[in-house]
């Protein structure tokens, strides 16, 4: 037996996203209403300053009652890329823009209610632009050594998922390039920039 949708009910439609009802018949044959996140996407940047430090941003998340660190990210518009997005999103959220891209992958992070796609960049060569932040982003840039961003997870100080699974991609990313352990930001930079 198949999944099949069969009713669905628009619980409510967000700025970002709607609230979806589904009723499902399940392969095992159990009925059950479902409440799903529908969301049209979104990208996150690792950006990679010359010397190796990270471009962060310690950002007001009113849902989780306070400021936390992440990496730059943002919805994407209707008809936008995900590269488009990282983009656009680098600039105004930081005030940098980036002219190196390389995709690092895409995660879904909350399957249990919502279809998220979060497309993942490691951006570099970075230059000054000019930061352009929505009226309800609360955001302060701050450089952090790329090895610092390591510890600061394992001391919990970053919790977001998108940001700690954006980090180890990009660690992994440049660890393949070197073939070993990257030991220090200068080391991080250099491999950036080989070809």
């Amino acid at each position: 037996m198949e999944t099949k949708v069969l009713e669905k009910t628009l619980l409510h439609q967000g700025r970002v996203f709607k609230l979806i009802r589904e009723k499902m018949r399940l392969p095992n044959g159990t009925t059950v209403d479902l409440d799903i996140i529908r969301h049209p996407g979104a990208a996150a940047m690792v950006p990679l300053k010359d010397d190796g430090s990270l471009v962060m941003v310690r950002q007001y998340r009113h849902a989780v009652g306070g400021y936390i660190w992440e990496i730059p990210a943002g919805t994407l518009d209707h008809g936008e890329s995900p590269l488009e997005c990282a983009k656009r999103e680098l600039i105004e959220e930081t005030g940098y823009a980036a002219e190196r891209w390389e995709k690092l992958g895409a995660i879904i992070p909350v399957p249990g209610y919502s279809d998220e796609k979060i497309h993942i960049f490691l951006a570099g060569d970075l230059h000054a632009s000019l930061q352009n932040l929505d009226s309800d982003e609360i955001i302060h840039v701050r450089e952090v050594p790329f090895e610092k961003a390591f510890a600061m997870i394992e001391k919990g100080e970053i919790k977001d998922s998108k940001t700690i699974t954006s980090l180890f991609l990009a660690k992994r990313r440049l660890e393949k390039k070197e073939g070993a352990h990257l030991p220090c930001s200068s080391a991080i930079a250099r491999l950036w920039k080989s070809p």
